[in-house]
């Protein structure tokens, strides 16, 4: 009898941190990911990485950036 959803990730949480990230990711991609979706998050990625490398965007340092989402939360 396979193991239950509880054993399992009683088991997944005993992993590595670079074990379970590489789990989380096979996990995630055996959903089926939506062509267009990723089509359209690639078209992202390309557009922000043009845009840094033409120097139309400044980087947030991290510090910053996290102060910003956690005011918009509370």
């Amino acid at each position: 009898m396979p193991p239950n959803v509880s054993e399992l990730e009683a088991q997944a949480l005993r992993l590595s941190p670079e074990e379970r990230a590489r789990l989380a990711d096979k996990l995630l991609s055996s959903l089926g990911a939506d062509a267009a979706v990723e089509e359209a998050w690639a078209a992202e990625v390309d557009r922000r990485i043009q845009e840094w490398d033409a120097g139309a965007v400044q980087a947030v340092p991290l510090a910053d950036s996290l102060a910003r989402a956690r005011a918009a939360i509370r």
